[in-house]
C-alpha cells in the first residue's frame, strides 16, 4: 500500500494561508540552507519549471511519483501560465469547476476524490502520493493521510486557511518521526499516523 503524504507549509498557529489563502510570506524563508534541504530530501516538491536552476533537471523522484491538489492550489500555477506545475509527477487535480484538463499530464478528479485516492494508494510501487493542498481537499482526505510533513515557518497569521478545512472534529494521532531545524527559524517535522 502506497502512502499519502500531506506535505504542507504552515504558520506557527497552523494556517497554510491568510483569509484569502495567500501563503506567499513563506517564500521569504527559502534561503540557501533550507533550499538545500528541499532539493536533497524532497526534490519532487519543487515545480518542474524551477528544477533546472537547482540542478534537478532529469533527477529521479525520491519520495513521490504522484501529486494530488485542489483546484485553488492548481489555480496558482494557472495564473502564472503554468498548466502542468509538476510535470515530473503524475498530476491529479480535484475540481468541480474545470470541465476539461488544461494539460495532457493533468487528470481531473471530478467526483469521488476519496475513492480515487484509495485507488492510487492501492497501486504497486515504492514511491508515494503527495497531497499538495489545499485546505478543503486535505479536510476531505484527512482519514486517508498516512504521513504529515509540516514545514512550520516563524510567522503567526491569527486566522486564515487551516491545514484541514471544512472538517468536523475528529481526533487522529500521529507520531513524530523526524525533526529538522533551520537557521531561518523554519522547522520541518515528519509525522506518521498511529495505527
Amino acid at each position: 500500500m502506497r502512502k499519502l503524504t500531506y506535505f504542507i507549509a504552515a504558520s506557527i498557529d497552523g494556517f497554510i494561508g491568510d483569509e484569502s489563502g495567500d501563503g506567499s510570506v513563506f517564500m521569504s524563508f527559502l534561503d540557501e540552507e533550507y533550499l538545500g534541504f528541499l532539493t536533497s530530501e524532497y526534490p519532487e516538491t519543487l515545480p518542474t519549471q524551477a528544477r533546472p536552476s537547482f540542478g534537478l533537471d532529469g533527477a529521479a523522484n525520491k519520495k513521490f511519483d504522484t501529486v494530488v491538489q485542489g483546484r485553488g492550489s492548481y489555480q496558482v500555477g494557472l495564473d502564472a501560465g503554468v498548466t502542468s506545475p509538476y510535470g515530473h509527477l503524475r498530476e491529479y487535480v480535484a475540481t468541480r469547476s474545470l470541465t476539461e484538463s488544461p494539460h495532457p499530464n493533468v487528470e481531473l478528479i471530478r467526483d469521488d476524490v476519496v475513492g480515487k485516492v484509495r485507488e492510487l494508494k492501492a497501486e504497486d510501487g515504492e514511491l508515494g502520493i503527495w497531497l499538495c493542498g489545499g485546505a478543503q481537499l486535505a479536510g476531505l482526505l484527512a482519514d486517508e493521510v498516512d504521513e504529515l510533513v509540516v514545514k512550520t515557518y516563524p510567522v503567526v497569521f491569527g486566522g486564515g486557511m487551516p491545514m484541514f478545512g471544512g472538517r468536523a472534529y475528529s481526533l487522529a494521532q500521529f507520531s513524530l518521526e523526524e525533526n529538522w531545524i533551520f537557521g531561518n527559524g523554519a522547522i520541518v517535522r515528519r509525522y506518521a499516523r498511529r495505527a
